[in-house]
């Protein structure tokens, strides 16, 4: 059972660093975009906030790496939940300060970061601490892992991967509207 767990820990933060990484390099503009969107939080100077965006992208890039080889699955999933902790108190100072730039987290969105981001990262941060747990965890003495098992850890992972590179679409369309009644 915790060889499940793993695996779907495992592909759900690789899935998100991925694709969180992907959207901070395809180009130059949206690279400058996300450091800007650092910028806006107001925690960091100019030249700060330049060096953390750089920092931010080699340390999603290691964790892809750490969580695609076999060896280094645990360091990854530590890795993971030390950057997912930075991002959160970053996030959590800016909010504090009264600023709320924009989640350049996957992309080109203009939803102010917010306690939703806040939340969802202290649930990627829960995943990886789920996953360090079960890598940890003694093997069982059972048989091997089934396919079809690992199969359905994959897809729970990529629903969890979808759910959480969507959420400012699901939180405007569950949360705005009851702000929009009062």
């Amino acid at each position: 059972m915790t060889l499940y767990l793993l695996m779907t820990c495992r592909v759900l933060l690789a899935g998100v660093f991925v694709l969180a990484l992907a959207s901070k390099v395809r180009g130059r503009a949206s690279f400058e975009a996300f450091a800007a969107s650092i910028r806006a939080l107001g925690l960091l100077s100019g030249a700060g906030s330049a060096v953390a965006a750089y920092a931010l992208v080699g340390a999603e890039a290691s964790v892809v790496l750490l969580l695609v080889f076999p060896p280094t699955v645990l360091a990854g999933l530590a890795a993971a939940g030390a950057t997912l902790t930075v991002m959160t108190a970053g996030i959590l100072a800016a909010l504090r300060r009264g600023r709320r730039g924009p989640c350049r987290c996957f992309g080109a969105s203009d939803a102010p970061l917010g306690p939703v981001h806040v939340v969802r990262n202290l649930l990627l941060i829960g995943g990886a601490a789920a996953g360090l747990v079960a890598g940890l965890a003694p093997a069982g003495a059972g048989s091997p892992a089934h396919p079809a098992g690992l199969a359905l850890a994959a897809v729970v992972a990529a629903v969890g991967v979808l759910i959480v590179v969507r959420l400012d679409d699901l939180a405007d369309l569950f949360i705005a509207p009851s702000r929009d009644r009062k």
